[in-house]
């Protein structure tokens, strides 16, 4: 099973990417429990949330580990919880970190704010361009601190998406050609 996540900034097309990967490639999409939980709580999250997020996030990832796809698609997974949570709230209970480091992930899509306008969905809080820049730095930094394994992805929709499939492509194993 190879284990692919989609991170960065909101707005940079994560949802939408992980749709198109798992539409041309397969495997087990795993989309973001904070959306799930802001729908069904219809309020505005606050710091005693984050462990029930994170623990949701964690329930989605494992039982999705759980069928052993081929290829594993997270749209999130908690560093996001992380992030947001020292963004939000200037803090973040420390088990999630250690949660996060106990998991194996082969491929990280860091995707970058830049060329791509920001959206408001309802959800999202940063409709400046320096804040998803900072977002996305604290996510490149945390990354190269813990060794990682990710490549940024850059340009227009079009070219976020050539990068995405090319990354996936080198993730998964050749397929056997038969010949006759």
């Amino acid at each position: 099973m190879k284990v692919l996540v989609l991170t960065g900034p909101e707005s940079t097309g994560k949802s939408w990417l992980s749709n198109e990967i798992q539409a041309h490639f397969g495997g087990l999409l795993v989309g973001e429990y904070v959306r799930h939980f802001i729908e069904s709580e219809a309020r505005d999250t606050c710091y005693e949330d984050i462990d029930s997020i994170a623990h949701g996030q964690l329930a989605w990832e494992n039982a999705a580990r759980a069928r052993q796809p081929s290829l594993l698609i997270l749209d999130t997974h908690l560093l996001s919880n992380i992030l947001w949570s020292k963004t939000l709230f200037g803090a973040c209970p420390a088990w999630i970190e250690q949660a996060l480091l106990a998991r194996h992930y082969d491929l990280h899509l860091l995707l970058s704010p830049e060329s791509i306008a920001w959206h408001d969905d309802g959800q999202r809080c940063q409709p400046q361009l320096t804040e998803r820049q900072a977002f996305f730095q604290a996510t490149h930094q945390w990354l190269e601190q813990h060794r990682q394994p990710f490549e940024v992805l850059q340009g227009n929709w079009q070219q976020r998406k050539d990068a995405a499939f090319e990354a996936v492509l080198r993730l998964l194993p050749p397929v056997a050609s038969v010949h006759c």
